[in-house]
């Protein structure tokens, strides 16, 4: 089920994969752009993604109703100028590109029409990132899957109709398909990330899945490991105080070093099924209870619960053979304080 970008292997025994969404963090300003790559490197993730469209190739002039944002970050603003705004100039990607294979984190994009895959393909882009409104485009996905690519699919607004067709038409090519599970709201109210969620598409669909993120801070991350997360995809932002498009539902340097660190450590603690003493246990093993003697005792004289007890350290026989020995006469004489052995009672 594992898929790979460029050389690094995506899935269950590997640490969580963390991708850092640019978006419209870099405000239109292109050394905005180049610092959020060399910083999202430096914070520890594994990759930053773009998003390719111009307003022009995603919607149209228009300040019609239904062109205009009724609720949310962006309320009464029209489609056309939120995008214009937010969109990452295209005469920008060979420059990031490059700083991004400069630095050595990984990069690729979400494509939002068949122009932008061309584009992109041009780039020698790696992986697909198709975005959650973009599930039910299957034009667009048909044309992505063609490329060979990996695909990474978030699922926000999907019904599970849904993403059965974007999935088979991704198979009809490949297998090479991470499915993100999301929650398109911006931000996320972290009471409705049902983060439980990504045990239920791995196992309808037996691809590796992982968490688009957009609730505030980083807790959904980490717990989304812990049920298996492979890809942690994050808003990442320089400098909150910047504002911009994203910028309120996004992640600082300092939250998003801390979500790769803590998510490497939330893989690391889950390990793999294990009732053997691990190594760090073993020094442990002598404050076990074990059966001593605590009184001084004579040769002949009778084991009883007045001289024989469970305590504390685990050096005598173990517990359970309590009823085995009681009752049994000693074979020579103790001292307080003696760790247990069968062989000092007599045997019937």
């Amino acid at each position: 089920m594992t898929i790979k970008i460029n050389q690094t292997v995506i899935g269950t025994t590997h640490p969580p994969y963390i991708i850092a969404e640019m978006s419209g963090n870099h405000n239109g300003d292109i050394d905005n752009a180049l610092n959020i790559i060399e910083k999202a490197k430096k914070c520890g993730a594994n990759a930053i993604k773009l998003q390719t469209y111009t307003p022009d190739t995603i919607t149209i002039k228009s300040n019609k109703p239904d062109f205009m944002i009724k609720k949310g970050l962006w309320k009464n603003r029209t489609l056309y100028d939120l995008y214009e705004e937010a969109h990452t100039p295209w005469e920008w990607h060979g420059i990031l590109f490059n700083k991004a294979r400069e630095v050595g984190i990984d990069i690729f994009s979400s494509p939002f029409d068949l122009t932008s895959v061309d584009f992109l393909e041009k780039l020698d882009v790696p992986a697909y990132k198709i975005a959650s409104l973009e599930i039910v485009d299957h034009r667009l996905i048909d044309y992505v899957a063609k490329t060979g690519k990996p695909i990474i699919m978030s699922t926000g607004l999907s019904t599970i109709n849904e993403i059965n067709e974007a999935v088979s038409i991704i198979k009809k090519y490949h297998n090479n398909i991470c499915l993100l599970h999301c929650n398109s709201g911006y931000p996320t109210p972290i009471n409705e990330s049902n983060l439980k969620t990504i045990t239920d598409l791995r196992e309808r669909y037996s691809l590796e899945v992982g968490l688009s993120d957009h609730t505030l801070g980083i807790i959904s991350a980490i717990t989304a490991v812990s049920l298996g997360a492979v890809i942690i995809e994050k808003h990442f932002i320089v400098d909150k105080e910047l504002g911009g498009v994203d910028s309120a539902f996004s992640i600082g340097p300092e939250e998003l070093t801390n979500l790769c660190k803590m998510t490497s450590e939330a893989f690391s603690a889950l390990g793999k099924v294990n009732y053997e003493i691990t190594e760090s246990e073993k020094i442990s093993l002598s404050s076990r209870r074990s059966l001593y003697i605590v009184k001084n005792v004579k040769k002949g004289e009778i084991a009883n619960f007045d001289n024989i007890r469970s305590i504390r350290p685990g050096m005598g026989l173990a517990p359970k053979y309590l009823d085995k020995i009681i009752g049994k006469k000693f074979i020579q004489d103790f001292e307080i304080g003696t760790a247990t052995k069968l062989e000092f009672f007599e045997q019937n």
